[in-house]
C-alpha cells in the first residue's frame, strides 16, 4: 500500500529483456536508503519488487502484462519514473491509499499552462467513470492528486509547482501516457451498489414469477 507522494525521481540506468518480460535497473537516490530484497516500491504508480540492490541502484523485474497494460513496457535507459516506498504501519497518510494495481493507462489530451500551475486533462476509460469524480483522488504515475472535474469521458487536474518539479507529470506532454489508478474506496463503492442492483433485480423477477402463478 502507498499514499500516492512521490519520494524522488529515480532514472533507469538499464533494462534487460527477459521474455517475455525484463529486468530495470533504476537509480533510485533516497528511496533506496534501507531498502532491503522483497520490498515494494511503487514505479509510475506500479508496484514492483526489489530483486537487487547496488547502492542507490535498485533492480525490478516487471512482467509481460505488467509491460503491456502500463507505461513501463516504454522506459528506455535515461528515463525519468515516479518512486515511493510502501506505507509503513504509523506513517502519516498525505494522499490517498494507492495500491500499485495499475487500472489503465490514460493519454494527456490537453495541457493548459497557468504558469506557475499547469492543468492537464485525461481520456477516461467507460469502465472507470463511476469512479472518479470533482474533488475526489486518482493516481496518475503513482502520484496522488485531486480531481477538479470528471465527465463520462475524460477528467481533469491540476497541479502546484511543486509536483511539477519532482514528479515526471511537469515533462508530460500532449500524446505522453500515464498510469491511471482510482480511488480504491470507489471500487468497493461500486461493487457494493452493483451487486445491490443485481439482487434487487432477482428479487423483483422472483416476485414477478410468484405473482403469476
Amino acid at each position: 500500500m502507498f499514499t500516492g507522494l512521490v519520494e524522488t525521481m529515480g532514472t533507469i540506468v538499464q533494462r534487460l529483456e527477459q521474455p517475455p518480460g525484463c529486468r530495470l535497473r533504476i537509480a533510485s537516490g533516497i528511496t533506496a536508503q534501507g531498502a532491503q530484497l522483497g520490498d515494494s516500491i511503487c514505479i509510475n504508480g506500479c508496484c514492483l519488487t526489489v530483486i537487487e540492490i547496488n547502492g542507490d541502484e535498485l533492480d525490478f523485474e516487471a512482467g509481460e502484462e505488467t509491460l503491456s497494460r502500463t507505461n513501463l513496457g516504454k522506459l528506455q535507459p535515461g528515463s525519468k519514473v515516479n518512486m515511493e516506498r510502501s506505507l509503513a504501519v504509523g506513517d502519516r497518510l498525505g494522499g490517498h491509499y494507492v495500491t500499485g494495481h495499475v487500472d489503465a493507462l490514460g493519454t494527456l489530451i490537453d495541457r493548459r499552462e497557468d504558469p506557475p500551475w499547469a492543468n492537464l486533462r485525461f481520456p477516461l476509460p467507460v469502465s472507470l467513470a463511476t469512479q472518479v469524480a470533482s474533488k475526489g483522488r486518482i493516481a496518475n504515475d503513482g502520484v496522488s492528486l485531486t480531481v477538479v472535474d470528471a465527465d463520462s469521458d475524460s477528467f481533469s487536474v491540476a497541479l502546484i509547482p511543486h509536483t511539477l518539479e519532482v514528479t515526471t507529470l511537469g515533462s508530460r506532454q500532449i500524446g505522453n501516457s500515464v498510469n491511471l489508478e482510482t480511488d480504491v474506496l470507489a471500487k468497493y463503492v461500486q461493487r457494493s451498489l452493483g451487486i445491490q442492483s443485481a439482487n434487487e433485480t432477482t428479487d423483483h423477477a422472483n416476485d414477478q414469477k410468484g405473482s403469476k402463478h
